[in-house]
């Protein structure tokens, strides 16, 4: 079964540079350029006439930048996919685009190689990374599970936090609640409990994360 025509919208303010996407897209069968916008502004108002599947949209845009109009596009036409288009490379960049929900991060230096594949995996449903990102994609996976873990520690109550320092210097259950005058059976409900906040089962794994976050 053919697939429909995909409709897009170009958001450049390069002109020149639009022009020879808008030239490459043209030269497929089943892509649409039914729109054109020199700036954030300009495409948000272009939105209210027009019905684009996809819009490719650059970063550095006058008037409002791209991932600001990416926010926008989002929240008012969250059907609309949108494939970031950029020379920008950052690992800020990329995060920043990635939240505002856009659906592909295209480099422009592999715009001619790989543009048509990344509006096709888009139309799948699927996310488009550039190749050329993996390790600013990495960075961000690191800055995610850094998040989450500082999360998990913040759910820690003192008492649990002393529990779990003292877990990290090899102390046992009874050692433990001597040194922090409780009873060994509520040092177990706070091992318990910690466990069950870091969503750790094994207590090895619980006294490695522990080494792993400092406490030691």
């Amino acid at each position: 079964m053919k697939m429909s025509p995909i409709k897009v919208i170009l958001a450049e303010d390069h002109l020149l540079f639009r022009e020879m996407i808008k030239e490459s897209i043209q030269k497929i069968p089943d892509l649409e350029v039914i729109g054109e916008a020199g700036n954030g502004l300009e495409l948000i108002e272009l939105l209210k006439t027009s019905a684009p599947d996809m819009i490719i949209l650059d970063i550095a845009m006058p008037k409002l930048q791209g991932i600001e109009a990416a926010q926008e596009i989002k929240k008012l036409y969250p059907e609309i996919k949108i494939l970031m288009l950029t020379m920008h490379k950052s690992s800020e960049h990329v995060f920043r685009a990635l939240a505002a929900g856009v659906d592909g991060y295209l480099l422009k230096e592999n715009a001619y190689v790989d543009l048509v594949a990344a509006i096709e995996i888009i139309r799948e449903g699927k996310k488009y990374i550039s190749s050329l990102i993996s390790e600013q994609v990495a960075d961000i996976i690191r800055w995610q599970s850094a998040e989450r873990e500082s999360e998990q520690v913040e759910r820690l109550s003192s008492r649990e936090k002393e529990v779990l320092r003292y877990l990290s210097l090899g102390k046992t259950s009874k050692e433990i609640g001597v040194l922090l005058s409780i009873s060994e059976l509520t040092v177990h409900n706070h091992r318990v409990n910690i466990k069950k906040k870091l969503k750790i089962k094994r207590g090895a794994d619980l006294i490695r994360y522990a080494i792993q976050q400092g406490y030691v």
